[in-house]
């Protein structure tokens, strides 16, 4: 992303570049950190499975608790950004990460495992509404497409920093060291939003007088905002798929080692990355020649689905497959902007952290049903199946985009 682009998209634009661009760099840090978060526990696993004998079944429900937190905790917290402006909730999600690193570097056994799962979900609640109200307040209309490029960009770079973060650490020193080092990366994070908090002030939502009672409320009658819950949650299913089982999918089809197999997810994260930053000049373009970015949405969704449905046959062969799986997360990654432009579409005034937080709560259902639900297929031995699966969840994805197209247009 370059001023030179940036300047070409929007001659006109009142608002400096450097203002805007202060903003989005650092609302996607912010978001680099919860994205971080996610694996905040899981690439130890191994270590905690042999230093306090725990199961598969145990590590496993860590994750099921941040989501559980994370995935109800973030609606109400847009009522919290609505009501109290996003800059104060942002600084306490990261506080409640720096608590969570710090937790974990004492923990003794499963019970502070638990209260690290607890803390990082509560932390990870807040960011989608506290970042897009933000953004949508604070950068300039012509702008926004590449805004929630980076901000996606930002999302996928803190998944792929974790685990080497993390393991690198441990493998030097110890893994209590390396989470001594992650409280002090939020530290240093949560010191910078604080240094730049001028940038991050939000204007709240006030309440009127005479609001008739449950006003607040009005808005979970707007059925596009639950196409809107279903598209995430439909979509995030499909990813949990690839982050979960594509190792294993592809030693079972493909005899590839795991090692060059897990290599896969790391290939489709920086291939859905660089897909959101072409999608944020997509969404640039669409937005000055008024394209649908619906329409770029079920572009981006139908393309990824074919390319999954493509891996299932096998026809690939395996080093066909992994780059289709691959291509697949750049696919899905150009639609990512526009997706967001979709909803701030679907999204009343002086509600953009209410129906953010419900909106992308479907990320975390997503993320707790899809394990649950593709687990009984890979436990059947269904490897092929649970591909297809995937892809036929995202295919339906794009029938909530539709959906939601045709309450926005």
């Amino acid at each position: 992303m370059t001023t030179a682009t940036l300047s070409a998209i929007a001659p006109f634009n009142p608002v400096p570049l450097k203002q805007d661009a202060a903003v989005i760099g650092l609302v996607g840090l912010a978001h680099g950190t919860s994205h971080f978060s996610h694996l905040l526990l899981a690439p130890l696993f191994p270590v905690f499975m042999r230093d306090f004998g725990l199961s598969f079944s145990d590590v496993g429900l860590l994750m099921t608790l941040f989501f559980v937190i994370s995935g109800s905790g973030q609606a109400v917290a847009g009522f919290v950004v609505d009501r109290m402006g996003a800059r104060p909730v942002l600084f306490a999600a990261v506080t409640c990460f720096l608590l969570a690193a710090l937790a974990a570097s004492q923990a003794t056994g499963y019970t502070g495992l638990l209260l690290v799962a607890m803390l990082a979900g509560l932390g990870n609640a807040p960011f989608h509404p506290a970042d897009f109200t933000i953004l949508n307040q604070r950068v300039s209309p012509a702008r926004l497409g590449h805004a929630f490029s980076a901000h996606g960009l930002t999302g996928n770079l803190g998944w792929a920093l974790a685990p080497v973060f993390l393991v690198g650490i441990t493998a030097l020193a110890d893994w209590r060291v390396a989470y001594y080092a992650a409280a002090l990366l939020y530290a240093a994070v949560l010191g910078v939003l604080f240094w730049q908090r001028d940038k991050l002030r939000t204007d709240v939502a006030v309440r009127q007088a005479d609001a008739p009672k449950g006003a607040e409320l009005a808005y979970l009658k707007l059925p596009v905002v639950w196409w809107c819950f279903a598209f995430f949650l439909l979509s995030t299913m499909t990813l949990a798929v690839v982050q979960n089982f594509a190792p294993s999918i592809l030693k079972a089809l493909h005899g590839v080692s795991v090692e060059v197999a897990t290599f896969t997810i790391s290939a489709y994260m920086l291939c859905g990355a660089l897909g959101m930053l072409v999608g944020g000049f997509v969404a640039a373009y669409g937005h000055t020649h008024r394209w649908s970015s619906d329409r770029v949405v079920a572009i981006s969704m139908s393309s990824g689905a074919l390319l999954l449905l493509l891996c299932a046959t096998g026809w690939l062969g395996a080093v066909g497959t992994m780059v289709a799986l691959a291509a697949t997360g750049f696919a899905v990654g150009v639609g990512g902007p526009s997706r967001d432009l979709m909803i701030k579409k679907a999204t009343p005034k002086g509600a953009t952290g209410r129906v953010y937080g419900t909106v992308y709560s479907g990320l975390d259902v997503g993320f707790a049903i899809s394990p649950l639900v593709f687990g009984a297929f890979m436990d059947r031995g269904w490897y092929a199946l649970t591909l297809a699966g995937a892809a036929v969840v995202l295919a339906i994805s794009v029938v909530a985009v539709v959906g939601v197209g045709s309450r926005t247009a």
